[in-house]
């Protein structure tokens, strides 16, 4: 959270995060995704890197999937959500 709060402080235009929930308690975790709905409706935008498709699903806008670097899938959440093929094949879920 605290590497968050410095990066917001610069005022930016986007805000990357990369896995910001990997190893960290669920209590936590669950405070971080909070924060980031909390960032996105500030109008920031944010890219974030991260395997928990659950939570960034409902909180973005976009989501693409890369595999060796090559997108594989784009779309909206709702759009990947609605293909458990490719949530199943690219995320292991």
């Amino acid at each position: 959270m605290l590497t968050i709060g410095r990066a917001l402080m610069t005022n930016p235009d986007v805000l990357i995060l990369d896995e910001a929930t990997e190893g960290l308690a669920p209590l936590i975790a669950r405070e971080i995704w909070r924060i980031c709905r909390v960032i996105r409706d500030s109008g920031i935008s944010s890219i974030i890197v991260d395997k928990n498709w659950k939570h960034v699903t409902q909180i973005s806008d976009r989501n693409v999937i890369l595999v060796k670097g090559r997108v594989v899938f784009e779309g909206t959440s709702a759009e990947l959500i609605a293909q458990p093929g490719m949530l199943e094949r690219h995320l292991g879920v």
